[in-house]
């Protein structure tokens, strides 16, 4: 899943008590009432959880918290399960673009009367949207990342270059730095979430719905124009053609110290510096560059939203907790410890001090999420984007290869649930 891949990158280490889960609602009225939170493993640190606990109960003096971490292996399951299972959590934190998947099961409350008093108008909208189901309101935004440029400011200097702000200037800047001796980038030929926020910039998408069915759209005139800046820019580097980020690692390369540019979440600039200690001085960071001056480049927004469970007895007691989580108060506090970006545009300024997570608060303004269905996790199992990608960069028509993987993705989409 995506969440799991930039979660794995942003995490850090937390360990919590693990209790049973479930919620005590009936209790008498001079009982606290207990809450179960399920959050997911790198969401925050041990010192967050202990403080967000200690503030609640004090703001609620009724309310008691248990705040358990969870593990991304088998969530999806285990998730389900709760759902169905008549004695869940009070609250889940889930991937933004599980929310689809876990309303068309049942069990989630619909929280479309509180968008506003959560301030809905400021939200991300690459966590708003996939929280929204046939214009109802499931999932409330957690927290976000996306990808950025990471790019060797020495390599940019020696060449007298700075960073660009256009595609176009992206390509000019990366053919200067491309030689015999260095990647102009890194990118993979399987990258297919760098893929999609070429698409998006284009006014185009992975997949559209027409009435009640779903059609790929990757043989579109946006489709197309997307691929061919992908293959463009791909060129530029020694990317392998027939495997994603991970195979090999991205980062990896990278330390390896002749690649300029890399498409990555700021996270893994930790890991190359690592791997380098070199290159510790050397780094910096950009926006993925837009079509125009002034506006980021689309971006794929991982991250994650809040659900409350429509079995849970305790419905306004978890609301609180997912209101407070959201506030901006915790939203800064998460933020910053975590270098993540707040849910909300206007807190980006927040997290201004690191620079990887300033340009990535500055592209998330831009973000956007996969189709809103609940079987696209169907067609990230047999990805035919991935094959589309590698058959363009090796000499199939794009146009055949797209309208292939269209069928694939049309197929998958439309089956039953």
């Amino acid at each position: 899943m995506s969440q799991r891949l930039l979660a794995a990158v942003l995490a850090l280490a937390l360990v919590a008590p693990v209790a049973a889960c479930g919620s005590a609602d009936e209790a008498q009225p001079s009982e606290k009432r207990h809450l179960t939170v399920w959050l997911m493993r790198g969401t925050a640190t041990d010192a967050f959880v202990i403080d967000f606990e200690a503030q609640f109960e004090r703001a609620h003096t009724d309310l008691r918290l248990d705040i358990q971490i969870q593990e991304w292996d088998g969530i999806t399951d285990k998730v389900a399960a709760a759902l169905s299972g008549g004695d869940p959590p009070d609250v889940i934190e889930v991937g933004n673009t599980q929310v689809a998947q876990y309303v068309a099961s049942g069990g989630v409350t619909d929280l479309t009367d509180r968008v506003d008093d959560l301030g809905g108008q400021d939200w991300l909208p690459g966590l708003a949207d996939p929280g929204a189901i046939e214009g109802r309101q499931y999932g409330i935004p957690f927290y976000a990342a996306n990808r950025v440029v990471i790019y060797r400011t020495d390599l940019f200097q020696q060449a007298g270059l700075t960073p660009p702000s256009t595609r176009d200037e992206w390509i000019d800047v990366t053919e200067e730095l491309d030689s015999d001796e260095v990647q102009g980038i890194y990118l993979p030929g399987q990258n297919w979430y760098v893929l999609a926020g070429f698409l998006w910039d284009e006014g185009g998408d992975l997949a559209v719905r027409d009435g009640n069915r779903w059609r790929g759209g990757l043989n579109t005139p946006e489709g197309l124009a997307a691929v061919d800046f992908y293959q463009r820019l791909q060129e530029l580097g020694d990317g392998p053609v027939d495997s994603d980020e991970a195979e090999p690692p991205q980062a990896d390369v990278f330390a390896e110290g002749d690649v300029a540019q890399l498409i990555a979440v700021p996270g893994e600039a930790k890991q190359i510096t690592t791997t380098n200690p070199d290159l510790t001085d050397k780094l910096g960071y950009f926006p993925i560059p837009g079509k125009t001056d002034g506006t980021p480049g689309a971006v794929f927004t991982g991250g994650s939203d809040l659900i409350i469970p429509a079995d849970s007895p305790a419905q306004d007691g978890a609301y609180e907790v997912v209101r407070a989580l959201t506030s901006e108060r915790w939203q800064v506090q998460l933020a910053t410890t975590m270098n993540y970006v707040p849910n909300r545009i206007s807190l980006a300024g927040s997290v201004n001090s690191d620079p990887g997570a300033a340009a990535m608060a500055e592209g998330a303004a831009n973000g956007h999420a996969t189709p809103n269905s609940p079987n696209w996790t169907a067609v990230e199992a047999n990805n035919p984007i991935k094959k589309f990608l590698t058959e363009v960069l090796t000499g199939t028509d794009p146009a055949v290869a797209a309208s292939a993987a269209d069928t694939v993705i049309t197929d998958a989409l439309n089956a039953p649930l």
